[in-house]
């Protein structure tokens, strides 16, 4: 079984080279991409059932032992966010299909974005089953190459000004991520993370804690934190919308990953969890104030992208096991839902021609099953009982109370103020978009309206597209994936328990790259 760890990589690297070659034969690359996706979901639900049952499966590649070789490590939080991420993958690029079908691929040509779109997969995978610092940047280095392409498809000169202030920090980053790499090769002579957190412990607190910073730094910035959060809200809305969903669903979960990953496994008595939960305050309260400041559908789930970003660090610096468990659910329901949401919105954009509020109206009646899907997604999102955006909130909260720690109580009551405001900003785009009708909305007067802040780049342009079944069926796949969350929710956190143990046990992962002992 564990042969099947490096196809999740190597397939959709096949696939888009394939694609590729393919050129403009849409039929032939339709069914690669999605063959491609189907192949990596599959074998990472084999996968995740596995390292459940046996632990965590390692491959060497190329036959080279750890920490000489490259190591691919799959464990149940490597295993989770294959899956998931596999599926969003897939469901998204349904949703690109039908979109493609109607529009005679204006927005997602055929000859360029299935290679890209395979690439980002790939990119995505590696960085998921990377088992040493430099193979987690080449995984970077691969989203960030491919994201730059699929930001700037169609051209348009806000998706190039926006595609460059994009590649800029993320450049940044990765300046940062390396640098980092340098210094702990530096300081411990390995970059194989099973080999460095057994070293780690013998350098001098100083140096551990620059390292960590660095880390940190670079992995806040692609997971979108305050105040490393500016790039994104005017970064993400631009887009076609399928790259905007798995932009907002995925990329910023990487950066997520990479910090639970190394503050878990390399600086497990890092000192750093006081100065997180600022930064979780922060996070929360800044990303939800400027979604209430937003007139445009797009930019408003953008800024509540960055305020639940908030949620899952304020997990990751409690460190418990219950905080860490929490914190994986948390991340599964935010992918799922929040690529839902996007897809929700370019649905809306489609049938109301735009997504600022000001401009829209009567899409109850004009789209009463795409005000389903919104109003279900919001629902969850904005943490309604019984949904997985509540159970996941309950569960971090939960975990800040067994701290008991004055800090957390004032966490909790942050996560609960930006609950509520985010289900107060969805309801109202809502009420506005949906509810009201269509004859109101050119002499439509609401001092509110008036108050909030449109998207820099609208034209003020009213253009309705065809929704084709394709698109509506797989947002309602994935919304049906969120709702799955709530119906299993008990062995779906039983799962993330378990996970949480394994992360919170270093010994589990060293022992399984280092069967032998470390050298």
């Amino acid at each position: 079984m564990n042969l099947l760890v490096p196809l999740v990589v190597t397939i959709p690297l096949l696939g888009s080279a394939l694609t590729l070659a393919f050129g403009r034969r849409r039929p032939q690359q339709i069914v690669v991409s999605v063959l491609a996706l189907t192949l990596v979901a599959v074998i990472s639900a084999v996968l995740l059932v596995q390292v459940d049952q046996t632990g965590p499966a390692v491959v060497n590649v190329g036959g080279w032992d750890a920490p000489w070789g490259i190591v691919l490590v799959v464990d149940r939080l490597s295993a989770i966010m294959l899956l998931v991420s596999a599926l969003m993958l897939l469901g998204v690029l349904l949703f690109a299909v039908g979109q493609g079908i109607v529009d005679g691929d204006r927005e997602t040509p055929v000859s360029i974005f299935h290679p890209t779109y395979l690439v980002l997969a790939a990119g995505l995978f590696n960085a998921f089953i990377a088992g040493d610092l430099f193979n987690l940047y080449v995984g970077f280095e691969m989203l960030l190459s491919a994201s730059y392409v699929l930001l700037t498809l169609g051209g348009t000169g806000a998706r190039i000004r926006v595609g460059v202030t994009y590649i800029v920090v993320s450049l940044m980053s990765s300046i940062l991520f390396l640098s980092a790499i340098a210094l702990i090769y530096g300081a411990t002579g390995t970059v194989t993370m099973a080999l460095i957190s057994e070293r780690v412990a013998d350098l001098p607190p100083d140096v551990k804690l620059v390292l960590n910073l660095l880390l940190l730094l670079a992995f806040c910035v692609k997971a979108a934190v305050f105040p490393l959060s500016f790039w994104l809200p005017d970064s993400y809305p631009t887009a076609p919308a399928p790259v905007t969903a798995v932009f907002a669903g995925l990329l910023t979960k990487v950066g997520i990953y990479a910090i639970i990953r190394t503050q878990t496994l390399l600086f497990p008595e890092s000192p750093l969890s006081v100065p997180l939960m600022v930064v979780a305050f922060l996070t929360m309260i800044v990303g939800i104030l400027g979604a209430l400041a937003q007139a445009d559908i797009k930019r408003l789930l953008s800024f509540t992208l960055v305020s639940h970003i908030g949620y899952m660090i304020f997990g990751i610096a409690m460190g418990t096991p219950l905080a860490i468990a929490a914190t994986i659910f948390y991340v599964v329901h935010h992918i799922t839902v929040q690529t839902t949401l996007f897809l929700c919105a370019g649905l809306i954009e489609r049938v109301g021609g735009t997504t600022s509020l000001a401009r829209l109206g009567g899409l109850l009646k004009a789209a009463p099953f795409v005000a389903f899907l919104f109003f279900v997604g919001a629902l969850n999102l904005g943490g309604i009982p019984p949904f997985s955006g509540f159970l996941g909130k309950i569960a971090l909260f939960q975990a800040g109370a067994e701290i008991g720690e004055p800090v957390t109580y004032i966490l909790m009551g942050a996560g609960a103020a930006t609950s509520l405001l985010t289900l107060y900003a969805l309801a109202r785009a809502w009420n506005v978009a949906f509810w009201r009708e269509a004859g109101e909305v050119e002499d439509y007067e609401s001092p509110m309206l008036d108050a909030l802040l449109d998207d820099p780049d609208d034209e003020g342009a009213v253009t309705t597209r065809t929704i084709s079944p394709l698109m509506t069926g797989a947002t309602t796949a994935l919304l049906v994936l969120t709702l799955s969350l709530t119906v299993f929710a008990g062995p779906v956190f039983a799962f993330t328990g378990r996970a949480a143990a394994n992360i919170e046990n270093p010994a589990t992962y060293i022992d399984a790259v280092f069967p032998n002992g470390a050298p």
